[in-house]
């Protein structure tokens, strides 16, 4: 069951791996009234919470007019979001709750998880046998965004796990412009595709846009790709276009005395229209010369100087085009990023997400690239699904894997902190100290295992093996503890020696439980000042996926299993 929990509207996607092929979005969700079945058919569901005590609504059973929690996905991760906010403080939405001092943004997102969670398993119930239902393992793929950090991926997936979507290897993580730039390589024509090709993937949704690129590596057996540079992202999502339309009606009639939120509220309906049969603005927008379209606003009284006759509002492309831009030119901004951080010829723009079906858009981002092919991908809307689908089936058996992301660039340096001998040719003697049992001074300093911008591979996992005593007085060892250090180096200066420079952070602690080790696997030596010390030398295996890490104990060649890790 793929999940594409998003910021204003999320998507649901299902198979068995007996029928692979067969691969099925749900369309169908609960409104006010129903039980999920006779409900709302649309392929996404949007992302809000109406709570009513201890009891809550969600999605499609939330009516227009009503307040609701909006945008709680971001909270898993605020320094992301810090600093990506200009459209989201110029433009708020009146019908957002305010902050809820008593629900966390991790209450909020496993409600809404627990919401679709039970959605899910309904419609499986609906369209399997009862006895295969329950007889047949259940496991989700969840997407979060490419520019999250390590500590808002292991939110969400806490948030998962509580919410009943699983734990460990049963329950997987993808970030979302990865899943879709495997559905979108996948429906491609494979003669458009060679080796060395370079595509910039932009995920245009309704909240944010999330942009990645890959370098074609493989065409056979299966499509293989690697990132061309790490993703980037930022709010400009389609969102802002309702309600900088909605602005843009409020300062054009909130002096009008027939004006009121009834008139506002089928204004926006007729703007978002999701409906293929209906004029409507925001989906049909091209930016042509000579475009005009005609909006409901029954109830305001003919005004020829403002565009409005017998009940409809006449928008001219010009004035389209003014509640288009400041999303649209975010979002060019951030595609010539990316294609300049690829640092190598790219191909073509490819474009998911809602807001990535948009003609205009795609005609701007055309008259920016140059050169460069812009194409918008089938089902652009549930692309994001669909390909985290794909990755699910791919991680149950690798026969189903169509396309593959073999590496993934490093978005920053990875490293640990170790004792070293003092070295006065190379080291600080003001970090140095003295070591009584090996008779010598010592120095900490980093060991960086990953460097920025190197290509990390999924099936090839990194140990950190580094050294500890203990002194056989004081007992057995039964934990211990490594800190993985991260530096950004936003300026490529390079790796700091020590982990106390600036730059850098410590990411996360990871405790490893020694009691599973026999005692004696542990040897003895006699220090220089005569105490006997246990010498403890064990290794942490790291496997970095899509958007989880996991972390395992190594002792003499023995596979402990998972450790906990707990993220800073």
């Amino acid at each position: 069951m793929a999940v594409d929990f998003g910021t204003t509207y999320s998507g649901l996607a299902w198979a068995q791996t007996r029928k692979p092929e067969m691969q099925m979005t749900i369309i169908q969700w609960p409104d006010a009234t129903s039980g999920g079945l006779e409900g709302i058919t649309s392929d996404k569901v949007p992302t809000e919470l109406q709570y009513d005590g201890s009891d809550y609504k969600w999605g499609y059973q939330i009516d227009d007019l009503g307040p609701r929690h909006q945008w709680f996905k971001l909270g898993l991760d605020p320094l992301q979001c810090h600093g990506n906010l200009a459209l989201a403080t110029l433009f708020p939405d009146p019908l957002a709750s305010p902050p809820a001092y008593d629900l966390s943004s991790e209450t909020l997102v496993t409600d809404y998880l627990t919401a679709l969670r039970r959605h899910a398993e309904q419609i499986l119930r609906y369209k399997l046998p009862q006895g295969a239902f329950q007889s047949t393992p259940l496991e989700f793929v969840i997407t979060v965004p490419a520019v999250w950090s390590d500590a808002a991926q292991a939110k969400t997936r806490a948030c998962a796990e509580r919410a009943g979507m699983g734990s460990g290897q049963a329950l997987h993580i993808i970030t979302e412009p990865e899943a879709a730039a495997m559905y979108a390589l996948d429906v491609m024509d494979p003669h458009n595709l060679k080796v060395g090709d370079t595509f910039v993937l932009c995920d245009a949704g309704g909240g944010t846009v999330d942009l990645i690129s890959y370098t074609v590596s493989a065409l056979k057996p299966i499509l293989k790709i690697t990132e061309a540079s790490p993703g980037s992202g930022s709010l400009c999502g389609s969102t802002f276009l309702n309600r900088i339309f909605q602005k843009f009606l409020r300062d054009k009639f909130e002096n009008d005395p027939t004006w009121d939120e009834d008139v506002l509220e089928e204004a926006m309906k007729r703007f978002e229209m999701v409906s293929q049969l209906s004029q409507q603005v925001k989906r049909s927008f091209r930016g042509t010369y000579g475009e005009e379209f005609q909006i409901p606003v029954a109830g305001l009284r003919d005004n020829p100087a403002n565009g409005i006759r017998r009940g409809r509002l006449r928008l001219t492309g010009t004035e389209v085009r003014q509640i288009f831009e400041p999303v649209v030119q975010q979002v060019i901004t951030l595609v010539l990023g990316q294609i300049q951080a690829t640092q190598s010829p790219v191909k073509a723009v490819l474009l998911v997400g809602g807001f990535g079906q948009s003609a205009y858009l795609r005609d701007r981002v055309r008259e920016a690239v140059g050169s460069v092919e812009v194409m918008q991908s089938p089902n652009g809307w549930t692309a994001v699904v669909r390909g985290a689908l794909m990755k699910g089936l791919a991680s149950t058996a690798p026969s189903f894997a169509t396309v593959k992301v073999s590496g993934r660039s490093a978005r920053k340096h990875y490293g640990i902190s170790s004792i070293k001998p003092y070295d006065i040719n190379c080291h600080d003697a003001a970090r140095r100290s003295w070591h009584g049992g090996n008779g010598q001074y010592e120095i900490a300093t980093m060991d960086w295992f990953i460097m920025k911008g190197s290509m990390v591979e999924e099936d090839k996992p990194k140990r950190l093996f580094y050294k500890q005593t203990r002194l056989v007085s004081d007992g057995r060892p039964t934990t211990t503890r490594v800190r993985i250090y991260v530096c950004p180096d936003p300026r490529n200066d390079g790796a700091p020696m020590y982990f106390n420079e600036v730059g850098v952070v410590r990411l996360v602690t990871v405790d490893a439980d020694l009691q599973r080790v026999p005692v004696a696997d542990f040897p003895t030596k006699t220090g220089a000042d005569g105490y006997l010390f246990y010498e403890i030398g064990v290794a942490v295996e790291v496997t970095y996926y899509s958007a989880y890490t996991r972390y395992e104990l190594i002792h003499n060649g023995v596979n402990y299993g998972a450790v906990t890790a707990e993220y800073v």
